[in-house]
């Protein structure tokens, strides 16, 4: 017994069209372009670990952490750190620690050393105390003021930590300051983000 082909369609009749062919800039635009829809992720969609909702104890800490008197209180401290440390280590490398100038010749003491370096180290730290509480004190105001947290926040408050520290040595002292300082902050922002 032969098989029988299958039934064709009558000529002249109704002929099925073939799929169009996919196109990859149209699944690209869905994709990556401009058509593409922001994801809101959910970590409880996505199997995390949902989380209880916070107590009043963990509120107020967190209310804490995020005021301005906080966060300049640990720059300060940060900066006290931070300075002490690079001022002991450029008086570890400074040839003229412990020098007198009378008697050029007269090797210094180990204690005269070490005195002059924890000298150093405590000027460091209290200047690095200082603008790091001032630069992060306004950041936070300025941030507060403007209600938003981009890279002009710190451009403002380095300026003005810049320029307040600078205007004591005159007006065209303060405006440098002003400049550098910003443009300083700016360069560390954008590298940090």
């Amino acid at each position: 017994m032969a098989a029988v082909p299958p039934p064709s369609s009558a000529p002249g009749g109704p002929e099925a069209a073939p799929s169009p062919p996919l196109q990859y800039s149209l699944l690209l635009q869905h994709l990556v372009g401009e058509q593409r829809r922001p994801r809101a992720w959910d970590p409880a969609a996505l199997g995390g670990i949902p989380s209880p909702p916070k107590s009043e104890e963990q509120k107020m800490v967190e209310r804490a952490m995020e005021s301005c008197a906080f966060k300049a209180a640990l720059a300060c401290v940060g900066g006290f750190v931070l300075g002490g440390a690079f001022g002991v280590f450029t008086a570890g490398i400074d040839t003229n620690v412990g020098f007198d100038p009378k008697d050029p010749y007269r090797t210094p003491t180990a204690k005269e050393v070490l005195k002059d370096m924890g000298q150093r180290g405590i000027s460091y730290a209290k200047n690095f105390a200082i603008v790091g509480a001032m630069f992060s004190c306004t950041e936070c105001v300025v941030e507060s003021y403007r209600g938003k947290s981009d890279w002009k926040n710190s451009v403002i408050s380095g300026c003005i930590t810049g320029g307040a520290i600078g205007f004591r040595a005159g007006l065209k002292a303060g405006v440098i300051g002003c400049g550098g300082f910003a443009a300083f902050s700016a360069a560390i922002d954008y590298y940090l983000r």
